[in-house]
Protein backbone atom coordinates (compact mmCIF):
# COMPACT_ATOMS: atom_id res chain seq x y z
CA UNK A 1 0.00 0.00 0.00
CA UNK A 2 1.15 3.51 -1.00
CA UNK A 3 2.35 5.47 1.62
CA UNK A 4 0.01 8.51 2.70
CA UNK A 5 1.29 11.63 0.86
CA UNK A 6 -1.46 13.98 2.24
CA UNK A 7 -0.57 17.18 4.82
CA UNK A 8 -1.00 15.84 8.42
CA UNK A 9 -4.17 18.50 9.35
CA UNK A 10 -5.79 16.99 5.98
CA UNK A 11 -5.55 13.12 7.26
CA UNK A 12 -6.47 14.31 10.69
CA UNK A 13 -9.32 16.07 8.89
CA UNK A 14 -10.38 12.74 6.98
CA UNK A 15 -10.48 10.75 10.70
CA UNK A 16 -13.09 13.57 12.01
CA UNK A 17 -15.12 13.36 9.57
CA UNK A 18 -15.07 9.83 8.61
CA UNK A 19 -18.41 9.02 10.85
CA UNK A 20 -20.63 11.73 9.12
CA UNK A 21 -20.91 9.57 5.85
CA UNK A 22 -24.37 8.47 5.51
CA UNK A 23 -25.53 11.75 7.18
CA UNK A 24 -27.43 14.39 5.27
CA UNK A 25 -23.70 16.45 5.64
CA UNK A 26 -22.58 17.16 2.64
CA UNK A 27 -18.79 18.61 1.63
CA UNK A 28 -20.62 22.49 1.03
CA UNK A 29 -21.55 22.65 4.42
CA UNK A 30 -18.57 21.93 5.41
CA UNK A 31 -17.38 24.84 3.35
CA UNK A 32 -19.88 26.70 4.84
CA UNK A 33 -18.74 26.23 8.24
CA UNK A 34 -15.12 27.09 7.63
CA UNK A 35 -15.92 29.68 5.96
CA UNK A 36 -18.10 31.20 8.85
CA UNK A 37 -15.17 30.67 11.41
CA UNK A 38 -13.10 32.28 9.01
CA UNK A 39 -15.04 35.09 9.04
CA UNK A 40 -15.77 35.33 12.83
CA UNK A 41 -11.69 35.45 13.25
CA UNK A 42 -11.39 38.02 10.57
CA UNK A 43 -14.20 40.45 12.29
CA UNK A 44 -12.16 39.81 16.10
CA UNK A 45 -9.28 40.72 14.78
CA UNK A 46 -10.93 43.71 13.42
CA UNK A 47 -11.97 44.77 16.65
CA UNK A 48 -8.42 45.00 17.77
CA UNK A 49 -9.66 42.86 21.34
CA UNK A 50 -9.53 38.81 22.04
CA UNK A 51 -6.71 38.82 20.03
CA UNK A 52 -6.08 35.11 20.97
CA UNK A 53 -10.01 34.00 20.17
CA UNK A 54 -9.47 35.29 16.77
CA UNK A 55 -6.16 33.36 15.80
CA UNK A 56 -7.92 30.53 17.19
CA UNK A 57 -10.78 30.95 15.08
CA UNK A 58 -8.61 31.23 11.89
CA UNK A 59 -6.34 28.65 13.11
CA UNK A 60 -9.37 25.89 13.55
CA UNK A 61 -10.92 27.36 9.75
CA UNK A 62 -7.56 26.52 8.56
CA UNK A 63 -7.70 22.73 9.82
CA UNK A 64 -11.52 22.97 8.39
CA UNK A 65 -10.68 23.67 5.09
CA UNK A 66 -9.51 20.73 4.59
CA UNK A 67 -12.78 18.61 5.69
CA UNK A 68 -14.95 19.89 2.68
CA UNK A 69 -12.03 18.14 0.36
CA UNK A 70 -11.76 14.88 2.11
CA UNK A 71 -15.43 14.37 2.91
CA UNK A 72 -15.78 15.01 -0.51
CA UNK A 73 -13.37 12.05 -1.45
CA UNK A 74 -14.81 9.56 0.96
CA UNK A 75 -18.23 9.69 -0.19
CA UNK A 76 -17.84 11.13 -3.64
CA UNK A 77 -19.99 14.07 -3.47
CA UNK A 78 -17.68 16.04 -6.42
CA UNK A 79 -19.49 18.87 -7.85
CA UNK A 80 -17.72 22.18 -9.95
CA UNK A 81 -19.37 24.72 -7.43
CA UNK A 82 -18.46 23.11 -4.39
CA UNK A 83 -14.65 22.88 -5.66
CA UNK A 84 -15.10 26.98 -6.71
CA UNK A 85 -17.19 27.34 -3.60
CA UNK A 86 -14.16 26.30 -1.42
CA UNK A 87 -11.64 28.12 -3.07
CA UNK A 88 -13.28 31.17 -2.89
CA UNK A 89 -14.27 30.66 0.82
CA UNK A 90 -10.40 29.87 1.39
CA UNK A 91 -9.99 33.42 -1.26
CA UNK A 92 -12.42 35.74 1.41
CA UNK A 93 -10.96 33.76 4.52
CA UNK A 94 -7.37 34.64 4.03
CA UNK A 95 -6.91 38.01 2.37
CA UNK A 96 -9.81 38.71 4.81
CA UNK A 97 -7.55 38.06 7.80
CA UNK A 98 -5.05 40.99 6.35
CA UNK A 99 -7.62 43.26 6.14
CA UNK A 100 -9.02 42.43 9.70
CA UNK A 101 -5.67 42.03 11.18
CA UNK A 102 -4.66 45.97 9.64
CA UNK A 103 -8.14 47.35 10.69
CA UNK A 104 -7.71 45.92 13.86
CA UNK A 105 -3.57 47.21 14.68
CA UNK A 106 -4.81 50.96 13.83
CA UNK A 107 -4.95 52.35 17.46
CA UNK A 108 -1.82 51.08 17.78
CA UNK A 109 1.74 51.84 17.40
CA UNK A 110 1.49 51.19 13.48
CA UNK A 111 -1.64 53.75 13.19
CA UNK A 112 -3.34 54.32 10.23
CA UNK A 113 -0.45 53.12 8.13
CA UNK A 114 -1.78 49.58 9.62
CA UNK A 115 -5.30 49.27 7.38
CA UNK A 116 -2.60 49.93 4.58
CA UNK A 117 -0.22 46.90 5.19
CA UNK A 118 -2.94 44.91 5.76
CA UNK A 119 -5.15 45.46 2.23
CA UNK A 120 -1.36 45.51 0.64
CA UNK A 121 -1.34 41.95 1.91
CA UNK A 122 -5.33 40.95 1.42
CA UNK A 123 -5.35 42.47 -2.61
CA UNK A 124 -1.96 40.15 -2.77
CA UNK A 125 -3.44 36.67 -1.46
CA UNK A 126 -6.36 37.76 -3.75
CA UNK A 127 -4.42 38.01 -6.78
CA UNK A 128 -2.54 34.85 -5.96
CA UNK A 129 -5.54 33.04 -5.39
CA UNK A 130 -7.01 34.17 -8.75
CA UNK A 131 -3.99 33.34 -10.66
CA UNK A 132 -4.02 29.52 -9.28
CA UNK A 133 -7.63 29.47 -10.33
CA UNK A 134 -6.73 30.14 -13.84
CA UNK A 135 -3.70 28.44 -13.84
CA UNK A 136 -5.96 25.59 -12.86
CA UNK A 137 -8.57 25.71 -15.51
CA UNK A 138 -5.62 25.88 -18.25
CA UNK A 139 -3.39 22.98 -16.94
CA UNK A 140 -5.06 20.90 -14.01
CA UNK A 141 -5.82 20.78 -10.61
CA UNK A 142 -1.86 18.85 -10.40
CA UNK A 143 -0.57 22.61 -11.79
CA UNK A 144 -1.33 24.09 -8.31
CA UNK A 145 -0.56 21.89 -5.82
CA UNK A 146 1.48 23.60 -2.94
CA UNK A 147 4.90 22.70 -1.82
CA UNK A 148 5.05 19.91 0.83
CA UNK A 149 7.42 19.09 3.21
CA UNK A 150 7.20 16.74 6.41
CA UNK A 151 3.40 16.77 6.11
CA UNK A 152 3.54 20.35 6.29
CA UNK A 153 2.06 23.35 3.81
CA UNK A 154 2.83 26.89 3.28
CA UNK A 155 -0.37 27.61 4.00
CA UNK A 156 0.25 25.83 7.71
CA UNK A 157 2.00 28.98 8.87
CA UNK A 158 -1.41 30.26 9.73
CA UNK A 159 -1.65 27.62 12.58
CA UNK A 160 1.37 29.86 14.45
CA UNK A 161 -1.03 32.47 14.97
CA UNK A 162 -1.73 31.96 18.33
CA UNK A 163 2.09 32.19 19.29
CA UNK A 164 2.31 35.50 17.35
CA UNK A 165 -0.49 36.80 19.65
CA UNK A 166 1.06 34.69 22.95
CA UNK A 167 4.65 36.52 21.63
CA UNK A 168 2.37 40.07 21.38
CA UNK A 169 4.30 40.32 17.60
CA UNK A 170 1.07 40.75 15.57
CA UNK A 171 2.61 44.41 14.40
CA UNK A 172 5.61 42.08 12.71
CA UNK A 173 3.63 39.94 11.33
CA UNK A 174 1.22 41.85 9.69
CA UNK A 175 4.68 44.20 7.81
CA UNK A 176 5.89 40.72 7.10
CA UNK A 177 3.06 39.83 5.62
CA UNK A 178 2.54 43.38 3.30
CA UNK A 179 6.24 42.32 2.52
CA UNK A 180 6.03 38.95 1.70
CA UNK A 181 2.92 38.71 -0.34
CA UNK A 182 3.35 40.64 -3.07
CA UNK A 183 6.98 39.34 -3.14
CA UNK A 184 4.88 35.97 -3.51
CA UNK A 185 2.81 37.51 -5.87
CA UNK A 186 5.52 38.26 -8.21
CA UNK A 187 7.27 34.79 -8.02
CA UNK A 188 3.71 33.14 -8.68
CA UNK A 189 2.71 35.68 -11.29
CA UNK A 190 6.07 34.80 -13.10
CA UNK A 191 5.42 31.11 -12.61
CA UNK A 192 2.21 31.60 -14.12
CA UNK A 193 3.53 33.43 -17.60
CA UNK A 194 5.67 30.45 -18.04
CA UNK A 195 3.19 27.89 -17.30
CA UNK A 196 0.43 29.41 -19.78
CA UNK A 197 3.60 29.38 -23.06
CA UNK A 198 2.53 25.37 -22.32
CA UNK A 199 0.16 24.24 -24.24
CA UNK A 200 -3.62 22.87 -22.46
CA UNK A 201 -2.92 19.06 -22.38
Amino acid sequence: MPADRRPWDARAAAWLVAPLRGTALTPNHLTTIRLIVGLCGTLVFASGQQLLLAALLVMLSNFLDHTDGEFARMTGQYSAFGHYYDLIADAIVTAGLFVGIGIGLRGGELGTPAILYGLIAGVAVAAIFQIRNVLENHLGKAATRQVSAGGFEAEDVLYLLPLVIVFDVLDGFLIAAAIGTPLALAIVAVDFHRRMRTPAP
